[in-house]
């Protein structure tokens, strides 16, 4: 598999809220799959296309492998990992637009578009495609300093990224988790809506 560039780069203060809006949304996840709303492979082009936009070579690698998988063929994947959604099932598309607009914006998408996503696919399912686009989020903001260390320890620097950053953001993962995860409860136990607009 050829080395991915890593096309976004996150602070910590943005790993911060990624993780934070993820834990908050990881329900709705759970939901959509235990209730059978989204199917594996829905969940994975999401996820490919979001780690597309990122160019997370860890998240490509392994959600490469799990997409294989659930059954979707190696050309369907390495399109959706080159940014093309011509094979993209018609009732997925506006899903996977969405997903790639969420990463674009850095997590910022706009009402409009979100609004779509709830008149297409009614609010359960778009919580869920909500919450599997922030799940790898997640991944791709963390994953992207770990493909950077990991290259850098090979010999092979990536040049985008440096070692205090890559070190940094790693280990910020454990110290961030638990107040992001009581950030999320509290925001939830407030009622306070998981998807603002600036």
């Amino acid at each position: 598999m050829s080395q991915v560039l890593y096309k976004k780069i996150y602070s910590v203060t943005e790993g911060y809220l990624t993780l934070y809006e993820g834990l908050r949304t990881a329900r709705f996840l759970l939901r959509a799959k235990r209730n059978k709303v989204m199917s594996s492979q829905f969940i994975e082009r999401i996820m490919l296309a979001v780690t597309e936009v990122n160019g997370c070579e860890v998240c490509s690698y392994a959600h490469t492998k799990i997409a294989l998988e659930q059954g979707m063929s190696n050309e369907e994947i390495q399109m959706l990992l080159s940014g093309t959604t011509k094979n993209i099932p018609k009732d997925e598309m506006q899903a996977i637009l969405f997903a790639q607009h969420y990463a674009d914006t850095r997590g910022n998408p706009t009402e409009e578009s979100w609004k779509r996503v709830v008149d297409v696919y009614g609010q359960e399912k778009a919580w869920g495609i909500l919450a599997a686009i922030r799940m790898i989020m997640i991944g791709n903001v963390f994953g992207i300093p770990l493909s950077g260390l990991r290259t850098r320890l090979k010999g092979k620097p990536s040049g985008k990224t440096n070692v205090f950053y890559e070190l940094s953001m790693i280990l910020s993962f454990p110290i961030l988790f638990p107040p992001a995860l009581l950030h999320g409860l509290i925001l939830s136990a407030l009622k306070k809506p998981v998807i603002e607009f600036s």
